[in-house]
């Protein structure tokens, strides 16, 4: 049972103009905007922190900064978080060698040394207290240039954010994003999201 029940009506002009960016992502709104909507000024700031974050500017991949916020979801332990980013990755190609194995990155050759330092990096950065070493980023720095950086850090960032707000608020899950939670993640459980 959420802390705060949805609405699933969106009053605000602006916030329903904002949310079709959703349907591309997730094929739906979801109940965690539809929360944040009861303070419309709030739901059309993380709607647009949301966009900004996600924009491609450079070599990460729509995919790979899901993959990235499931590393920091799964880290932080938020259930929805988790089942809404491996959907996301699969809405955005990510392939099935990828979304079956991100749970254990490190030891599968569907990512590249690159992206195994930054989803390590993420790993790190997504713990509290946080457990960047001087070693990671120095090896960050090396492979990823400083916009790439902030980019792999805002994804963080934005999913702390999300990870406290559903985790706390207990935000119930969409049936798609379980679908695609149990499809993809093994030993994944709906947890307090029902």
């Amino acid at each position: 049972m959420p802390l705060v029940e949805p609405q699933k009506n969106i009053e605000s002009k602006e916030v329903r103009e904002l949310v079709k960016f959703f349907n591309e992502t997730l094929g739906f709104c979801p109940n965690s905007v539809l929360t944040m909507q009861i303070k419309p000024g709030l739901a059309e700031a993380f709607v647009n922190l949301n966009k900004a974050v996600m924009k491609n500017e450079g070599s990460l991949t729509s995919e790979f900064k899901r993959l990235i916020a499931f590393v920091s979801s799964n880290t932080t332990g938020c259930r929805y978080c988790q089942a809404h980013t491996i959907r996301a990755a699969d809405r955005y190609g990510s392939t099935q060698d990828r979304l079956n194995n991100i749970w254990d990155y490190m030891n599968h050759d569907c990512f590249s040394d690159k992206e195994k330092i930054a989803l390590a990096f993420t790993e790190a950065a997504s713990k509290v207290p946080q457990k960047v070493t001087l070693q990671m980023e120095e090896e960050i720095k090396e492979l990823w240039s400083e916009k790439e950086v902030i980019e792999i850090m805002s994804v963080i960032s934005l999913f702390g954010f999300l990870n406290r707000w559903n985790d706390t608020m207990g935000t119930s899950l969409e049936p798609d994003a379980q679908s695609s939670a149990e499809k993809y993640l093994a030993n994944w459980d709906i947890g307090k999201h029902r």
